[in-house]
């Protein structure tokens, strides 16, 4: 009884190396890491991934409640939240846009409680859901479990990422987050801009004429119409800006 109870604290020891990475990664991955999902299933998806993955490796035998063990805990749940985060960007980017579409229709006020990404304007929501789609359309997730599966080749346990490497990258793709939001917003804002323009030009040329009863109706429609004519390059966009956080994901982790 007593050999059977080692062999069990054994294997909870090697089960719990590729869990750590794979709930880390869920936590704070896009669609994952969502309040529609909750513990319950999130825990369960884990426990089903890692049983699936753990026959495929040998794992080590370190005791996580040791000093080396609680580093090497560490070290998985940054590993697996990295991977996630740098997914999480695009979605920041898709806020931004939102935002700044939003200032620029006269909706800076027109808000939603978003319970994944917090205030957030209706613009962004719309741009987030349409984001979503195209993420679980195109077999995102099923990407996502993927690179976490090929991650334990290039980065076995035992492995850091801990360096100026891994972190510059991190660095250098964060900035997606502003490059995302201006190729998302930039035929709106253009279009706007030239309708704040002409407005200008139509009232020094008739100064009577009141531009905040004709210019905020005005720009709220043209935003609108705008917005709609778009959609299928932003789509296009969306899909281009998921592909580039898949790529670096990849790279980040040694994959290519």
């Amino acid at each position: 009884m007593e050999l059977l109870v080692a062999e069990v604290v054994q294997r909870f020891y090697g089960f719990l190396w590729p869990m750590l990475r794979i709930s880390a990664m869920m936590l704070v991955a896009p669609v994952l890491s969502q309040n529609a999902m909750n513990v319950r299933l999130r825990v369960l998806l884990a426990v089903v991934l890692t049983w699936l993955i753990f026959p495929l490796y040998e794992w080590p035998r370190l005791d996580p409640t040791s000093a080396v063990g609680l580093l090497e805990v560490a070290n998985q749940v940054l590993i697996g939240a990295t991977m996630g985060l740098m997914l999480q960007v695009i979605v920041a980017a898709l806020v931004v846009a939102g935002q700044a579409i939003s200032a620029s229709m006269g909706l800076a006020m027109a808000n939603m409680i978003d319970p994944n990404v917090g205030n957030v304007p209706v613009v962004a929501q719309v741009l987030i859901i349409m984001a979503t789609l195209i993420f679980l359309g195109a077999g995102g997730h099923a990407l996502l479990f993927a690179l976490v599966l090929q991650s334990f080749d290039v980065l076995p346990i035992g492995a850091s990422v801990l360096d100026q490497d891994h972190w510059g990258q991190l660095l250098a793709w964060s900035g997606m987050m502003f490059t995302g939001a201006v190729l998302l917003a930039l035929p709106v804002l253009v279009t706007l801009l030239f309708i704040n323009v002409g407005l200008g030009v139509v009232t020094r040329a008739a100064p009577s004429l009141n531009i905040f009863a004709v210019g905020f109706p005005a720009m709220i429609v043209a935003g609108f119409v705008v917005l709609m004519l778009s959609l299928d390059s932003m789509g296009g966009r969306m899909q281009w800006m998921w592909s580039q956080g898949f790529f670096v994901v990849r790279r980040w982790a040694g994959l290519d």
